[in-house]
């Protein structure tokens, strides 16, 4: 038997980039080719896609760990990896995406709806794409970006036009089996509904959709029985149906206490889009009584004594039989109307000019001292910790390259600026680095060619330092030969 699942938790994570390429290109007679290392491929997205043809959240409740394809590794001869794949996920008309401390990351309504839930990491540049004109033959390329994971809890709220509300055994999966093609599961006994049933109704030239919801109890705004779970399916709806037993044997019940416990249940309900910006809060949306069971003697009785009292607070009441299917046909033609009224009076949005625009770069950075370590810094900013993550810290002209970026951008300046000294610890995206600043150096020194994979800045502890080396260099000099 099939389970009906409207709200699960979802691990994904994107892939991650490849690893760029650091080759030199060998060919005889060439024995200078120049570097021909390719980029990393990109890794691939987690997409969510609305597909009408899915109705449950099912598949993630038993598959609740995705992750897309992780890019290739950039080859030689200029071979740019290639990208991961991407995962497209298929949920249904309606279904929202939340983050875990609950704020609402997209609303998906409309087929093919597509929403990128994590994105991929960038691949890494290969050497071939290093080059400069300092930098011939850089031999170093950068790593891969990790994709993105995230946890997000996915919820159905069914799209419908008409909401069937009332207590249980009042008879709305039996009307909506009567009015449509819908075939729910009918019996004698209370929640036989146990989730929501949507139904296509058609009235002329008027075609809309009714949901049927598992029935409300007085205390179900707080949690009581099955309507909490479930009142988020009609927080979509336009026109709300209080579905009205007219022939229940119970002594304390009678169709207008019925309206007004389910009324204040609705009053009550705080779900997180029960006010929506078009509809108005469930208890504002327009609404009808249908007094149902008119087939069961002295039922039709106690409805014709309800029609005034209905009339009285201004709400349309129709006597109906699920069963002889009486007054059905009006019922269907008077919910038509008011839908399409629905329709009318929704706020169309003006015809506006598609302008792209790309989120500005995130450039801020911010140096602090920090608390883990005394006398050390703290450097925030999505580049630096980006660049850290792509850096191959066994390659010395890596680490010397990282030094050059990271000097452009004036992480150098701020933290002689927050009074860093020389060989004070500092901390960039999970990775400690004994600071040099560039400024103690000469400036003939800010980049000293030397063999492949290697920077005269970064040399192990036991070499001497790069000033120190500048002077040997200079000491050798011919008298006449120009500085």
């Amino acid at each position: 038997m099939s389970s009906f699942i409207d709200r699960v938790m979802l691990h994904v994570a994107a892939g991650d980039g490849g690893h760029g390429c650091a080759s030199i290109h060998r060919e005889k007679f060439k024995p200078l080719g120049g570097p021909d290392g390719g980029n990393g491929g990109r890794g691939g997205d987690v997409v969510l896609v609305v597909d009408a043809g899915v109705h449950t959240l099912l598949d993630f409740h038993h598959h609740p760990h995705q992750r897309a394809g992780n890019g290739r590794p950039g080859q030689g001869s200029n071979r740019s990896g290639a990208t991961g794949d991407d995962v497209i996920l298929r949920v249904p008309d309606g279904t929202v995406v939340q983050a875990k401390n609950g704020a609402e990351l997209v609303d998906l309504v409309g087929e093919g709806t597509r929403y990128v839930l994590a994105t991929g990491g960038q691949g890494g540049l290969g050497n071939a794409a290093l080059v400069s004109r300092r930098r011939k033959a850089p031999g170093f390329a950068l790593f891969g970006e990790p994709g993105q994971e995230i946890d997000a809890v996915l919820e159905l709220k069914s799209v419908a036009d008409v909401g069937l509300i009332g207590f249980p055994s009042a008879g709305k999966s039996s009307l909506i089996a009567s009015i449509s093609a819908a075939r729910p599961k009918v019996a004698d006994y209370p929640f036989t509904t146990l989730v929501p049933n949507l139904g296509v109704v058609a009235a002329g030239d008027s075609t809309f959709i009714v949901a049927d919801v598992p029935g409300l109890i007085p205390g179900a705004a707080s949690g009581k029985g099955l309507g909490l779970e479930f009142l988020r399916h009609v927080e979509r709806c336009a026109v709300l149906a209080h579905v009205v037993d007219c022939a229940t044997a119970e002594h304390d019940r009678d169709p207008l206490a019925d309206l007004d416990a389910v009324e204040v249940e609705l009053a009550q309900y705080t779900g997180s889009a029960a006010v929506d910006d078009r509809l108005g809060s469930l208890a504002e949306r327009p609404r009808i009584v249908v007094l149902n069971k008119a087939d069961v003697p002295d039922a039709r009785e106690i409805a014709e004594m309800v029609l005034p009292d209905l009339r009285a607070r201004g709400l349309a009441g129709y006597i109906v039989s699920a069963v002889s299917h009486e007054g059905l046909d009006e019922l269907r033609y008077a919910l038509a109307a008011r839908v399409e009224h629905a329709r009318a009076d929704r706020p169309r949005a003006a015809p506006t000019r598609i302008v792209l625009r790309p989120p500005p770069a995130d450039e801020a950075i911010v140096v602090e001292p920090d608390p883990r370590v005394e006398g050390g810094f703290l450097v925030h900013g999505a580049k630096p910790e980006r660049w850290v993550r792509q850096t191959d810290f066994a390659n010395d002209e890596a680490v010397g390259y990282l030094g050059d970026r990271l000097a452009r951008i004036g992480v150098e300046a701020q933290l002689a600026a927050s009074g860093a000294m020389s060989g004070a610890p500092v901390r960039i995206g999970g990775v400690t680095f004994d600071w040099r600043p560039s400024s103690d150096l000469d400036s003939d020194a800010a980049y000293l060619p030397g063999p492949r994979g290697t920077d005269e800045r970064v040399a192990p502890s036991d070499r001497r330092g790069a000033a120190e080396r500048l002077a040997a260099k200079r000491a050798r000099r011919r008298p006449d030969e120009p500085a």
